[in-house]
């Protein structure tokens, strides 16, 4: 593997801070990730963010197929000729953000649900996942790299600062399991803090019809966004539009002190919370 700073040399491209470009430096922590990844010949692979090919690469010895998304159209040029390099042709590159991708237009080409992975820049790794739980039906599973403190919040337990509202959506729908840390002096450049590899198992353990998850997000969402408060004050003037006695009301339904914080309840609570507050 050439070091992501000589190829970026040798093509007269720089990194770009923007877009949290930090380039895996190191081939044996990306067999590891794959290893951990746990990547059978028969699976199809979307990579967000594929860049230099650092995972790319061994990815296409691991899988059948990969997708490999990248938005940058200059480090796409590089992935191409790199893959033509190494002879490799069950690649697919595509210039796209990854949110804007049709994941539904390749489940229907492949017949299969895919695996997710990627080395998520921290400014968009919320956005993303949000976006992967929406489509989770789609997909087997997410192997995905986050900073260390970004790892924290998504593995944290409920009365823990760190638990927020974006791990009680994962939680609703994910085994959340982390694989491995990734030092950050295994990258070009250089980031200021280490990275986790975390593997998210999508599951319908806690499945809502589609309405009632819709406002059982946005009733975590009220809950985090006041977090300081108890439940019932942060319930009351929301955009929920609820009153404080239906707020009391439906705490006392769902079996929850209202004196409590969001951070301490769990899924099956903010549940619960949900179904009395529609009720």
């Amino acid at each position: 593997m050439t070091s992501p700073k000589n190829m970026l040399k040798a093509w007269n491209i720089r990194a770009k801070k923007s877009l949290g470009q930090n380039f895996l430096s190191d081939p044996n922590m990306a067999n590891k990730i794959i290893k951990l990844a746990k990547i059978q010949p028969d699976d199809t692979v979307i990579e967000i963010g594929a860049g230099l090919g650092a995972l790319t690469i061994p990815l296409a010895s691991a899988a059948h197929t990969v997708y490999a998304v990248e938005k940058d159209r200059q480090l796409l040029g590089l992935l191409k000729t790199e893959l033509l390099v190494n002879s490799i042709s069950n690649v697919v590159p595509i210039e796209q953000n990854i949110l804007t991708l049709e994941f539904a237009e390749i489940v229907a080409e492949t017949g299969q649900k895919l695996i997710v992975m990627g080395n998520l820049p921290y400014n968009i790794s919320s956005q993303v996942l949000i976006h992967l739980i929406a489509r989770r039906h789609m997909l087997s599973r997410a192997v995905l790299m986050f900073q260390k403190e970004l790892a924290a919040r998504l593995t944290a337990s409920p009365g823990i600062k760190a638990y927020g509202r974006l791990t009680v959506m994962l939680r609703y729908c994910a085994l959340i399991k982390t694989l491995t840390m990734v030092e950050c002096g295994l990258f070009f450049p250089k980031p200021r803090v280490d990275s986790e590899v975390i593997e998210l198992t999508f599951h319908d353990q806690y499945r809502l019809p589609p309405e009632e998850e819709s406002f059982f997000y946005r009733v975590i969402k009220t809950a985090f966004s006041k977090r300081r408060k108890t439940l019932k004050n942060a319930l009351v003037g929301s955009t929920l539009s609820i009153s404080a006695s239906e707020a009391l009301a439906a705490l006392q339904n769902a079996g929850i002190n209202p004196q409590r914080r969001a951070e301490t309840l769990n899924v099956k609570e903010f549940i619960a919370l949900s179904r009395a507050l529609s009720e």
